[in-house]
């Protein structure tokens, strides 16, 4: 998957928005105004999301692209490189994961304007 065709994936999802908060490489969307995927713009290519913890751990044995977020707290995050073969189905599913985790971390109070 390439940068493109991951923004797309994720500006689909329902109350995202895209910003760069920290600099003009680093792309990143939100859901409810908390973090749910980081992109570097810059080669190599790579996506920060976060992740169950137990499941972070079973991805970084099976795929080499998937390491311990990067500059990220790296129970919860792991980054992926883009340029690697991993399937898009899995991506996407990484993608969807980090954004219902993120999700389920708002506040009651704005899940009801969802």
């Amino acid at each position: 998957m390439n940068i493109e065709e991951l923004r797309n994936y994720c500006v689909k999802k329902n109350h995202v928005e895209e910003c760069f908060p920290f600099d003009d490489e680093t792309l990143v969307f939100k859901v409810m105004n908390k973090i749910f995927c980081l992109v570097n713009l810059t080669p190599p290519h790579s996506a920060n999301l976060k992740c169950d913890p137990l499941k972070a751990i079973e991805m970084r044995e099976k795929y080499e692209e998937i390491t311990p977020g990067y500059h990220m707290n790296k129970k919860h995050w792991n980054t992926i490189e883009l340029g690697g073969s991993l399937r898009k189905s899995l991506l996407k599913e990484l993608i969807d994961d980090s954004y219902n985790l993120v999700l389920a971390s708002v506040p009651k109070k704005f899940k009801e304007k969802i």
